[in-house]
């Protein structure tokens, strides 16, 4: 009787997840109960702005005249998002770091000249990566430090390895909380290259991954980043390990050689990649709040860079150009610089 059961229970999973593997990709997205926080320029304004899952109710967070906001970052709860908010033009801009509530709300600014923060696990401090010099660099490598805003004491505290971190991008927590992987570029002894810096201590590990801006899952098992500009991989990594280190790629999303594909970002469940994508180019210095460098870059008008969203679930080489609907979903298409897309649950984290 046990074996039968065992078959029946078997035979139902399996019917389970068929089911779900035929569902049109824009049908599972529209049933998600996730969000995307991102970047957009409009009215020649720099915007946050959030939307569903599945790119519908698109809601402008922010509608500031005077402010350019860019880089939101949301807490693990899904209750705040922390950003970056630029002032003043050219080398005069003052770049500082806020939060607000997810829905707009409750703006405090926390600290001045600070780059692309990020959230501790338990989602009480934000890191961030002070400017390197007093006078404004759109250059994303342009750090030096790293240090901890504490949300409840409201004081700053260096990293214990401050002193040695330097040239830091795109950092992020992993889940156990004892790792910080970022971007290095020309410093720390490395040329380029993507790091795991020890959280509460002075190990820095080398991953020898070519490429930059990584994103570990939220389930703690795996790495994605841009693997050069126009792909983004992803690979197991064990963050648990004395040593971690990323194993083979089992995922390759590829673009073709004309459109550039970048800021790669999960969902909560792991089961979902959002990233931005649109064609090569230096920006539009003319717009206001805007600056002269790769499209990448935060604070770069990016004319023709949309959102998308694939299933993180898929194996292989998974080709943009041959791509259909029920592999791929635009979730923007007035490419007017969307970027930086941030996935959160608004209620909390998903249940395990």
């Amino acid at each position: 009787m046990m074996k039968a059961r065992n078959t029946l229970l078997f035979l139902a999973l399996t019917a389970s997840v068929a089911v779900q593997a035929q569902t049109p990709f824009r049908e599972q997205l529209n049933a998600s109960p996730f969000k995307i926080s991102y970047e957009c320029y409009v009215d020649n304004n720099w915007e946050i702005f959030v939307v569903k899952a599945d790119g519908s109710n698109p809601v402008n967070l922010t509608n500031t005249a005077d402010e350019h906001e860019h880089y939101p970052q949301v807490s693990p709860d899904g209750s705040k998002i922390c950003f970056l908010a630029d002032q003043g033009e050219g080398r005069e801009v003052i770049r500082s770091l806020y939060v607000m509530d997810a829905d707009g709300k409750n703006r405090t600014k926390l600290a001045a000249r600070a780059r692309e923060p990020f959230w501790a696990p338990a989602g009480k401090t934000i890191g961030y990566l002070p400017q390197e010099y007093p006078k404004f660099s759109v250059t994303d490598y342009y750090t030096e430090g790293m240090a901890f805003y504490d949300l409840t004491t409201g004081k700053a505290e260096p990293h214990p390895n401050s002193a040695n971190l330097h040239h830091l991008y795109c950092p992020s927590y992993s889940r156990n909380g004892k790792w910080i992987v970022a971007t290095v570029h020309a410093g720390m002894g490395v040329d380029h290259g993507t790091l795991l810096i020890e959280a509460h201590g002075d190990k820095v590990i080398n991953l020898n991954i070519p490429g930059c801006r990584p994103c570990l899952s939220p389930d703690g098992k795996q790495i994605a980043w841009g693997a050069g500009d126009h792909e983004i991989a992803v690979a197991p990594i064990d963050l648990d390990a004395d040593e971690p280190a990323v194993g083979p790629r089992r995922l390759r999303i590829k673009s073709d050689k004309e459109t550039k594909i970048y800021h790669v970002d999960w969902s909560p469940d792991s089961r979902f990649l959002c990233f931005s994508r649109g064609p090569d180019g230096k920006g539009d210095p003319s717009k206001p709040g805007t600056f002269q460098a790769a499209c990448e870059i935060v604070g770069v008008y990016a004319a023709g860079w949309d959102l998308c969203a694939v299933s993180a679930e898929r194996e292989g080489v998974f080709d943009l150009n041959s791509a259909t609907d029920a592999d791929v979903l635009p979730l923007t298409s007035d490419g007017r610089s969307n970027k930086e897309p941030a996935w959160f649950l608004p209620n909390g984290p998903p249940k395990e």
